[in-house]
C-alpha cells in the first residue's frame, strides 16, 4: 500500500512510520504545520508542532529512508480547530480539541488529499487497534498499554476513515516503543511526551484565552454564587477561567456556611454567574449527547460503558440513541462533567461512536 505516515517530531509518530516502511508499505512522511506563527522551542514538554518538531520529524524521516514534506494546515486548523475551542469556552462550555483536531485535521484534511494523491491509508502514531470484525466493517479496540491508550481522542472515525487508517503501535507498551526508536537510531527515542493543549505552550488556557477572545469575551467578570444558599461567595475576572468541577483558582472571599469546599457546578456567560457548591453535587447520573459520530452500525441502545475524559476512568452505561440525540444513562456516576465534553461510547473494547454532552442530570437517587 501507499501510506501517509503523519509525522509530529515525537517517538510515537516516528516509529509507527518506520514499522509501516517495514511492514512493505510505500511510506511518504509528512509533518503538519498547524501554527502561523511556530515557537522555535517547546517549553517542556507541552506544545507541538513547533520548528523544532519539524526538524525533528524531518531528521527521523531520513532514518527511516522514506520521502519527507511538510504540509501547511495552519489556517484550516485556526478555523476549525482553534476558533471552535474559543466559541465553545465564550459560550460556557469546555470543548476537547484534539477530538476536534482528529476529526477536522488528521482524518479529515489530511485523509482526503492523502486519498487525492492516490495514497490507500495515513498512519499514525496513535495507541489504539484496528480489527476487521465479524460483519466486515473496521473496529476500533483500545490498546494494549492501557496507560498510554488513545482510543477516546479518536472515537470521532467513521467507518470511512478507519478504513484508510494505520495504527501501526496498537499492540505495544510505551516502553517498548522508546526501546526500538533507540534499537533504529532515532534521536527521539527519549523525547517528552507533548501534553495539554497544542497551540497553548505555556498550560495558561485562561490567560491565553483572555488575549485571543479580546472584546468576544463573553464577560469581564461576575459573581461567585452558592448553589445551596444564594449567596455571593465572591467575584471572579471572567468564565473562561472556569470549567465545571474545577476547585482550585476560584475567587472566594469568604468560606461556605457549611465550611465544605467549593467546587464550579454551572457556569452562565451573558451574565457572568459562577456557581459553587459541594463536591457531593458534582454527581451525575444522566447524561444527553448531540452531534454524535459513529465508527459503524448506529446502535438503538446498548449496554456498555462510556470515557468522559481523555485519561478518565471508564463508566458502566446503558446507552440509548433516539432520532439526534444520545442518552446515556450512568451506572457508576461521574463527578465534574462538563457540556462541550465528549462522551466515548464502548462495547468492551471497542469503540461504538461518540457524542458531544450537551446536558447532565441527577437522578432522585443522587438527590
Amino acid at each position: 500500500m501507499k501510506v501517509l505516515a503523519a509525522m509530529s517530531g515525537g517517538v510515537d509518530s516516528a516509529v509507527a512510520a518506520a514499522r509501516a516502511a517495514e511492514a512493505g508499505h510505500e511510506v511518504t512522511g509528512i509533518h503538519l504545520a498547524l501554527s502561523r506563527n511556530p515557537k522555535s522551542y517547546r517549553s517542556g514538554a507541552r506544545g507541538c508542532c513547533t520548528i523544532e518538531d519539524s526538524n525533528d520529524a524531518r531528521r527521523a524521516a531520513d532514518v527511516i529512508g522514506i520521502p519527507f514534506y511538510v504540509w501547511d494546515m495552519s489556517d484550516r486548523f485556526h478555523d476549525d480547530v482553534v476558533e471552535d475551542f474559543m466559541a465553545e469556552y465564550a459560550a460556557g462550555r469546555t470543548p476537547n480539541p484534539c477530538l476536534r483536531c482528529n476529526e477536522k485535521i488528521k482524518f479529515a484534511a489530511v485523509l482526503d488529499r492523502a486519498l487525492a494523491l492516490g495514497f490507500d491509508a495515513v498512519a499514525t502514531g496513535h495507541y489504539a487497534k484496528l480489527r476487521t470484525g465479524a460483519d466486515g466493517l473496521f473496529e476500533l479496540h483500545r490498546a494494549e498499554d492501557p496507560g498510554k491508550d488513545q482510543s477516546y481522542v479518536l472515537g470521532v472515525l467513521t467507518q470511512d476513515q478507519l478504513a484508510h487508517s494505520l495504527f501501526p503501535l496498537g499492540d505495544s507498551h510505551k516502553q517498548q516503543v522508546r526501546a526500538e526508536a533507540e534499537r533504529r537510531g532515532l534521536m527521539v527515542a527519549h523525547k517528552p511526551d507533548s501534553h495539554d493543549i497544542c497551540f497553548i505552550a505555556d498550560g495558561d488556557n485562561a490567560g491565553w484565552l483572555r488575549e485571543k477572545l479580546g472584546d468576544r469575551l463573553p464577560n469581564d467578570g461576575g459573581d461567585i454564587v452558592d448553589q445551596a444558599t444564594g449567596e455571593v461567595l465572591g467575584r471572579h475576572g471572567g468564565t473562561t477561567a472556569y470549567t465545571i468541577g474545577q476547585r482550585r483558582g476560584l475567587a472566594i472571599g469568604r468560606p461556605a456556611a457549611d465550611g465544605k469546599p467549593r467546587f464550579v457546578l454551572d457556569i452562565e456567560p451573558v451574565s457572568g454567574t459562577v456557581t459553587v457548591g459541594p463536591r457531593e453535587r458534582l454527581r451525575v447520573d444522566r447524561i444527553s449527547g448531540i452531534k454524535a459520530r459513529w465508527c459503524g452500525t448506529v446502535p438503538e441502545r446498548l449496554e456498555g460503558s462510556v470515557q468522559l475524559r481523555a485519561h478518565g476512568a471508564e463508566h458502566r452505561a446503558v446507552v440509548r440513541v433516539i432520532d439526534e440525540t444520545v442518552e446515556i444513562e450512568l451506572v457508576d456516576p461521574a463527578e465534574g462533567i462538563a457540556p462541550g465534553q465528549a462522551a466515548v461510547i464502548y462495547d468492551g473494547t471497542r469503540v461504538v461512536g461518540s457524542a458531544t454532552i450537551s446536558a447532565t442530570a441527577r437522578s432522585e437517587a443522587l438527590r
